[in-house]
């Protein structure tokens, strides 16, 4: 590339210290070529590091008051946190994760956490998997259902709900029917009564898996034979 299609801060590309690179400011300019169908600068796009990601995203979470150990997974789509907390309020907690790695990932990305004891494991076991698993959609639907149990925090916003999921939502083929229209009713009943543990969020996690006539113990055997 020449300095035609792109200017860089020159500051921040010599000189720096440690301490430099984490206050100065990032600036890059780039100008399209003149040239039709020259596309060579896509060749150059950075693709997204989610072993990095997670790393980052674990690594605040864990600085978070009453969060002492915390397990990230990030997928093309999704990020799943697990986490051991000592917290008496967990749907503020839980909502704490969720931001945390909500300021990490692109917007797109839809984040769900979990406070229960042996999510951590779960989590941990999906590590070595990627996109071309073997139904890897549904390993992660049965276990999205599951962290769904425990406080997701507040919605995002009036046209999201708690994970980040939208009406119309694209990514997930998710219509209008399947939102909940911003609203978590196991959230708000945790934020009134922030140390009781209820089942059925109302968020709602719509994707390819159709559960219908399994039970939990038939949901944890699926997953069990799929990794």
């Amino acid at each position: 590339m020449t300095d035609r299609n792109e200017t860089y801060n020159t500051n921040n590309l010599t000189g720096m210290d440690k301490d430099d690179v984490g206050t100065n400011y990032g600036y890059v300019r780039h100008q399209k070529s003149p040239i039709p169908g020259d596309n060579g600068e896509l060749n150059e796009i950075a693709a997204i590091d989610r072993e990095q990601i997670a790393d980052t995203i674990s690594k605040m979470a864990v600085m978070l008051p009453n969060v002492n150990d915390v397990a990230t997974l990030v997928t093309d789509e999704e990020v799943l946190i697990a986490y051991k907390t000592d917290t008496e309020n967990r749907f503020e907690t839980a909502d704490q994760v969720k931001k945390t790695a909500m300021s990490v990932v692109p917007r797109f990305y839809h984040v769900y956490v979990s406070d229960q004891p042996n999510m951590i494991d779960e989590i941990q076991r999906y590590g070595n998997l990627d996109s071309n698993s073997r139904d890897i959609d549904r390993i992660m639907d049965v276990t999205i259902k599951e962290m769904l149990n425990a406080p997701q925090g507040r919605k995002l916003s009036d046209g999201e709900n708690a994970n980040g999921e939208m009406i119309n939502e694209m990514n997930d083929g998710v219509g209008d029917e399947d939102y909940n229209n911003g609203t978590n009713m196991n959230n708000n009943k945790n934020n009134n009564n922030n140390n009781t543990n209820t089942n059925g969020n109302d968020t709602n996690r719509v994707r390819n898996f159709n559960n219908e006539g399994m039970t939990e113990d038939d949901e944890a055997n699926y997953r069990n034979n799929q990794l």
